[in-house]
């Protein structure tokens, strides 16, 4: 199982992202603060994306992204009771007719 671990602030991530920029390596970061040196070349490339300088999905995107498949799980979990309840409406509403009737 992994340890998670909190989430850092905007500004530390940005300061972190700063520092490489002008030349310390994120072994030396990772040293002197908490984030792996893996997280903070993550946090390189995220900015780099962020700016357009890379390929692949914005901040914003990943967010917009992660909202709309929510809510389309929602929407589906919905859908489907409305779908059992019209069923069950259907099957309550069945007007059966009389053996007497002519139609």
């Amino acid at each position: 199982m992994s340890r998670r671990r909190p989430t850092y602030p905007k500004e530390f991530r940005e300061r972190m992202i700063e520092m490489v920029r002008s030349g310390h390596s994120p072994e030396e970061l990772a040293k002197e603060f908490e984030p792996t040196p893996r997280t903070i070349r993550l946090w390189l490339r995220q900015a780099e994306r962020d700016e357009g300088r890379r390929c692949g999905l914005t901040t914003a995107e990943q967010e917009e992204l992660s909202r709309l498949r929510r809510e389309n799980k929602q929407l589906k979990v919905e859908r489907e009771i409305l779908s059992k309840a019209a069923a069950w409406f259907a099957r309550e509403t069945i007007i059966v007719p009389s053996k007497d009737s002519d139609s």
